[in-house]
């Protein structure tokens, strides 16, 4: 079964945010490529000199796609009536239907342009809310893969997800899925479950009214019943691994044995409001000199995320029935809180569920 042959109930989406579009390496100079945000229609490109920029697919004219123009590694030139824009700011710098009998300036004009900017091998773009207009510089940071050294190796997996990005999230933060749907010799199996303690607290963003607010599994030792944690070992250090969740997409992880890191940033998109995609780009320092070393994290962490797909694939067939779900406690409680969490941010309130530290207890 193909992704796109399924598809669930849509949700309302989070705007005034940074999402990641399209792979850097997929925008050479002069070149544009197109992709779909929040049920947005973009244009990206790099321009001469190296610098992206990230469109709205249409002419501000007549509302032909400007993808189906042309660029000159400069200028984005509409098709219909050749009206040329700057991509980066969207200002119309030519109408060549005017003559000198009219007064209308161009330059007045803007088709709608987005910030655009690369982090780790992807082009970010910030997609206001609707009505917004032209958004001003002052915007949070970009998203980015924490590191801890200079040297590093880094991957990235991806996967399209048939379920509106809600879903998508719920399933990233499950703690309970794990011997199930990843059953494998080099994770975990059904036989390894256990009943596991874990400590939260909440991250409040408090100076933001709450825009980036979250929670974190606070630092711990990781699962002793997962393959890839014992490898750590090796090192003869501690090990420890702290998960973030963040308003309004992000999974960060971070795992630590002495000097040695891994570290990732999972983030669920919303392409439509029905349908996503799941990003995971990971860096380490650990067995950083092992020959093939990010080939062979990247088969296995390729499975992984297709077991995952397979799932959601599978989820989307039943959800398509709007059939009645619940939430349970204390595994599904995360999910609770990014419920309650998006309803803050889109209320503009600030209001947190959680109140100070909480301790979960579940069997995975």
């Amino acid at each position: 079964m193909r992704v796109a042959e399924v598809a669930g109930p849509p949700t309302e989406l989070i705007f005034g945010d940074w999402y990641p579009a399209l792979r850097t390496s997929e925008l050479r100079e002069g070149k544009t490529a197109k992709a779909m945000l929040l049920g947005v229609p973009l244009l990206l490109g790099r321009k001469t000199g190296g610098k992206l920029f990230a469109m709205r697919d249409l002419c501000p004219h007549r509302g032909i796609p400007l993808s189906a123009g042309w660029f000159d590694g400069e200028t984005v030139t509409c098709k219909y009536h050749g009206w040329r824009f700057e991509p980066c700011s969207g200002q119309c710098k030519e109408i060549p239907s005017l003559t000198s009998h009219e007064t209308l300036d161009p330059t007045k004009i803007y088709a709608s342009a987005f910030p655009c900017e690369e982090r780790d091998g992807f082009a970010w773009v910030y997609v206001p809310s609707p009505g917004t207009g032209r958004v001003g510089e002052a915007l949070p940071p970009v998203p980015e893969v924490p590191k801890f050294s200079a040297k590093f190796r880094s991957a990235h997996l991806v996967a399209e997800l048939p379920c509106n990005v809600d879903h998508g999230i719920i399933g990233l933060m499950d703690p309970a899925h794990g011997p199930f749907v990843h059953q494998a010799w080099w994770w975990r199996s059904r036989a390894s479950i256990h009943e596991k303690t874990k400590h939260f607290e909440p991250l409040n963003d408090e100076e933001n009214n709450g825009r980036n607010a979250g929670f974190r599994m606070s630092s711990h030792a990781p699962s002793a019943n997962s393959a890839p944690y014992k490898l750590l070992g090796i090192y003869g250090e501690p090990i420890t691994t702290t998960i973030d969740f963040v308003l309004p997409n992000r999974r960060y992880e971070t795992i630590r044995a002495g000097e040695k890191w891994f570290a990732s940033l999972t983030t669920v998109t919303p392409i439509t409001p029905s349908s996503c995609r799941i990003d995971v780009m990971a860096a380490w320092n650990v067995f950083y000199h092992v020959p093939f070393v990010t080939s062979i994290a990247t088969f296995f962490g390729a499975r992984f995320v297709r077991q995952d797909q397979q799932t959601m694939v599978e989820q989307a067939e039943g959800l398509r029935f709007n059939p009645g779900l619940m939430l349970i406690d204390d595994a599904d409680k995360p999910a609770k809180w990014y419920f309650a969490l998006k309803q803050a941010r889109l209320k503009g309130t600030g209001e947190h569920p959680l109140t100070g530290l909480v301790t979960l207890h579940w069997r995975s």
